[in-house]
């Protein structure tokens, strides 16, 4: 005890917090890149973080064998498969973050362009897909035994579901939107029996009338709004809707440079941070894509468009809003946007030119954007290290628990094709760490001791850290972010709320109890389990699972 009460004298007698800020604020790390591994049997298209630190990850099973074969010698006999009746590998994994290791699972119906959202336990509930997928609902439940693997019900949908939008609801539903040449919605569950014959879809004029001749209107960028309403932006253009009464509340001005920025054009979404020790201001902010025509230039005569280079961001909750425009430094497609613990926002993966499909683009992008979204308008982009690995068409990135970033995936061809080809495909998986986790910040960086593993509405609670060299109250946020469902640019269900502040007290030396209050309504956060960060001077702690109810 009197050597650990030395090391912390020592260690804030020497901090100087001018010097800490001033690193952070200049962001003089880059961040780092480490291979996981160079082949884990599958190009992951699609990922999901669940409450255990496992990582579900699953590609398409129409293509033929994978590189993972089944456990146990079992074999998926499907005689509608287009490709082969009879295929003994695996076509998911279940990656574990703690061991760096990964199993294969048994996934029986194409998941090809599917759509997900967690459920209040914890259960992954996947959706649609291609085929003999495209009404299937799949399910998967984090479990301890490591023997979990996937149950799937074929044809519960009503509608064909291949590139739809799901979204998780505050009455722990879960809404599945669109779909290629669908226009209209359904819920998960149907009713109160889950799994029973009865059916129904709402109409939604939007979806068709945003469905042009390149389509631009599939996976639609769905977010949940404070007020209850589901915010909805297809192609060019974004209304306020509420689901309940099957009604637009409200259009919202198209974006203004024209360009369609949903599936095939494919840029990405995000809500921005809810704070909830401010007054309500919900925004949302787009960035990326292709010009509208590139998907047919693409594919016509092989000829890449130069993607879009900026970003739109709406403050909803104005009286009259209206999109205000930004530059990125460079132009993107197939980009992936995740918040990260900080409020910042990570912006990975893609290309400069083209489109999404099959082969129809080039350049990619191998270095992550981080962008501060409350800095003034020229210090908001920072160039991050570049990956050694091009992630294009149908690669994937999540937050891991800990702050880093799993990155996977990137198969632009219809089949597996390792050879001969300028894009191979990518079956390695590889974590980047923002500039946050460099070892320069280790003083800076909290270490959550306790928190309460259930959280209430309106309820207050105690999360107690500890941290080498303290700055000051103000310097301290506690923020917790629901896991994305992330496939094709689209992180599904994802959103951060820092929570309301209520007092900071010293424990003893280095450790502290920070008192805040559970967030105020489930529309602010859904019932489930949330990764909960202490933010101190801009240095998050490792995340800790919490379920809000």
């Amino acid at each position: 005890m009197f050597i650990l009460f030395l090391l912390l004298s020592l260690a804030i007698a020497s901090f100087s917090p001018a010097k800490c800020q001033s690193s952070l604020s200049n962001l003089q790390s880059l961040g780092e890149w480490q291979v996981l591994h160079e082949n884990i049997g599958i190009s992951a298209m699609h990922m999901q973080l669940l409450r255990n630190n496992k990582v579900v990850m699953f590609d398409r099973t129409d293509f033929g064998p994978s590189n993972i074969s089944l456990p146990y010698g079992r074999c998926r006999h499907d005689p509608s498969d287009i490709v082969l009746q009879m295929d003994c590998t695996a076509h998911s994994v279940l990656y574990d973050i703690a061991t760096n290791s990964f199993r294969p699972l048994t996934v029986n119906t194409d998941t090809w362009c599917s759509s997900g959202s967690v459920l209040p336990d914890g259960t992954l509930v996947q959706t649609g897909g291609y085929n003999d997928g495209d009404r299937a609902v799949r399910t998967i439940t984090p479990c301890a035994e490591d023997d979990c693997d996937w149950s799937e019900y074929p044809s519960y949908l009503s509608e064909r579901r291949w590139y739809a939008t799901n979204q998780i609801l505050p009455d722990s539903r879960v809404i599945v939107i669109g779909g290629r040449r669908v226009f209209n919605y359904e819920f998960f569950p149907r009713t109160s029996n889950p799994f029973s014959s009865s059916s129904s879809t709402f109409w939604l004029d939007f979806l068709l009338e945003t469905h042009d001749d390149e389509e631009n209107n599939l996976y639609p960028f769905v977010h949940l709004l404070p007020n209850g309403n589901l915010f909805i932006f297809a192609n060019t253009r974004a209304i306020s809707f509420d689901y309940i009464q099957n009604k637009l509340v409200k259009e919202f001005p198209p974006i203004p440079d024209g360009d369609p920025r949903n599936y095939p054009s494919s840029g990405s979404s995000v809500l921005l941070p809810i704070d909830e020790n401010k007054p309500n201001e919900v925004e949302i902010m787009i960035c990326g894509g292709s010009h509208h025509g590139t998907f047919t230039q693409a594919m016509s005569n092989r000829s890449f468009v130069r993607a879009n280079n900026n970003c739109a961001r709406l403050i909803v909750t104005d009286a009259n809003p209206g999109w205000k425009m930004e530059d990125m430094p460079m132009a993107r497609v197939m980009g992936d946007m995740l918040l990260l613990p900080t409020s910042d926002i990570l912006i990975i993966n893609g290309a400069e030119l083209g489109t999404a499909g099959w082969e129809n683009a080039a350049n990619p992008i191998t270095t992550p954007l981080i962008y501060r979204p409350n800095n003034e308008i020229e210090q908001r982009f920072f160039v991050m290290s570049p990956s050694a690995r091009p992630r294009m068409y149908h690669s994937v990135a999540i937050l891991l628990t800990d702050g880093r970033v799993l990155v996977g995936g990137s198969n632009p061809h219809v089949y597996y094709n390792f050879s001969n080809v300028e894009f191979p495909t990518d079956l390695s998986i590889e974590a980047y760490s923002p500039p946050y986790l460099s070892a320069e910040h280790a003083p800076m960086r909290p270490n959550i001791i306790y928190g309460d593993q259930v959280v209430g509405y309106e309820q207050p609670f105690t999360i107690t850290f500890n941290v080498l060299q303290y700055q000051s109250d103000d310097s301290v946020s506690v923020n917790i972010i629901a896991p994305s469902f992330t496939t094709h640019s689209l992180a599904m269900n994802q959103r951060m709320v820092v929570l309301r502040m209520l007092r900071i007290s010293q424990v003893s030396l280095g450790i502290f109890n920070v008192g805040v209050m559970g967030p105020s309504t489930k529309n602010i956060a859904p019932p489930g389990y949330y990764l909960l960060y202490v933010v101190h001077a801009g240095i998050p702690s490792s995340g800790i699972w919490v379920k809000i109810q």
